[in-house]
């Protein structure tokens, strides 16, 4: 057998390696700490991302809390501040903490020959960072709370509630836009209520995955009130209930207009609440699906006070409850969407304008209005006067809330043909 040589050379910063690589050194070389963490500066930059555990970055003193809601489901993991051994603690109600100073650097792991594929058993039972004292931004692999060894190369999800409420109520994060959440494949609740409640956090991380699971980013951002971005959704197959609730309450949001939601074929209560309470937002994303599902725009932006002009909706196909109440409460509101589907269904409109008191225009092109509920309070306490365009004359639409508004003119697009 030939003589094999492995050439390792420990460098202390990489732009010594860089130096050396460019005048002396013919690659490869390998660099490393001393830590858990052998560093390749041979890596893509985005390489190192994956393979750099969970990491705080302190920038200000205080406590890191690692929480249990419930005694009968504790997780165990590992923590190591800056030049420090790993320690172990376990996670227990009242909060296991950790006290760290501002330019402290903290990072997370599972503990060594451990395996979990969640850290919540059940919604009732999950482990988190929540109420932490201290300010702090968040990076690193969130992939290495559930194996210490193989966390770079993860990249799907294969239990419910993996990462519910992670950080929920931490008030001092401010930054989680290097934090790499690498699932492709995501599952039931895995990452709800993630960041919910934390009311200074003004960068998110991607959101790359293209698999999503019922419920997957419920409430993820809700009553984050300083956050005035929202994250890139490519995902173009969507799952029950993905983004419910997802923004909700986020109150310094202003402009989604940037947002693209790409999926043109919708699944039930996918986009549910998931603009409700944001009084600030003036401008929503644009919504392309033709092919709707059972309730899939549910009060998605009920009391967003700010808006003033309302998304295309371009379906002519609808499904059971699929605007109901979509802008209720919307009380800047003042032209209502076109709404071109001849045919409604069941609850399709109900409450859909109710309470938007400044609407005034309205233009629906149904000629079939009999199923259940279709119309039901859809224009309650709109503008005392306005325009109802109705698709013709033979079109026989009550007057009142569930209809055409009181004191509304009525304009038919097409005279009914007469018949003889």
């Amino acid at each position: 057998m030939g003589e094999v040589k492995e050439y390792i050379h420990l460098f202390e910063t990489e732009n010594e390696y860089n130096t050396k690589r460019n005048f002396d050194y013919l690659e490869p070389w390998v660099s490393y700490t001393e830590d858990n963490t052998k560093v390749n500066y041979n890596m893509t930059e985005e390489e190192r991302k994956f393979s750099t555990p969970l990491t705080f970055e302190i920038t200000g003193d205080g406590d890191i809390y690692w929480k249990a809601k419930s005694d009968n489901s504790l997780r165990t993991i590992e923590y190591k501040k800056n030049d420090e051994d790993w320690v172990t603690i376990t996670s227990s109600t009242g909060g296991t903490s950790i006290t760290v100073s501002s330019g402290d650097t903290v990072l997370f792991r599972a503990p060594q020959g451990v395996t979990y594929t969640t850290l919540s058993d059940t919604y009732e039972k999950a482990n988190f960072f929540s109420g932490c004292t201290c300010t702090f931004n968040v990076k690193g692999n969130v992939m290495s709370l559930l194996d210490a060894n193989n966390f770079s190369t993860m990249s799907s999800l294969t239990a419910s509630l993996v990462f519910t409420c992670l950080f929920r109520y931490c008030t001092g994060l401010t930054d989680a836009s290097k934090l790499i959440l690498p699932a492709d494949n995501l599952t039931v609740e895995c990452y709800r209520e993630m960041f919910a409640n934390c009311s200074n956090l003004v960068g998110v991380p991607k959101l790359p995955a293209m698999n999503l699971g019922e419920g997957c980013y419920n409430g993820m951002f809700h009553d984050c009130t300083n956050l005035t971005t929202v994250p890139e959704l490519p995902a173009t197959t969507l799952a029950s209930n993905c983004y419910d609730f997802m923004f909700a309450s986020d109150t310094g949001l202003t402009d989604a207009s940037g947002l693209v939601l790409p999926a043109t074929t919708l699944a039930n209560n996918c986009y549910s609440q998931m603009f409700r309470g944001c009084t600030s937002l003036t401008t929503t994303p644009e919504l392309p699906a033709t092919t709707l599902a059972n309730r899939c725009y549910y009060y998605m932006f009920r009391e967003c006070t700010g808006l003033t002009t309302a998304p295309e909706l371009p379906a002519t196909t609808l499904a059971d409850g699929c605007y109901y109440r979509m802008f209720y409460g919307c009380t800047s509101l003042t032209t209502a969407p076109e709404l071109p589907a001849t045919t409604l269904v069941n609850e399709c409109y109900r409450g859909m304008f109710g309470w938007c008191t400044e609407l005034n225009y309205i233009k629906c092109l149904a000629t079939d209005i009999s199923a259940t509920d279709c119309t039901l309070d859809w224009v309650e306490s709109v503008a005392s006067s306005g325009t109802f365009v109705a698709a013709n004359d033979g079109v026989d639409w009550t007057i009142g809330v569930n209809g055409i508004p009181v004191n509304w003119n009525r304009i038919n697009e097409k005279s009914q043909p007469l018949t003889f």
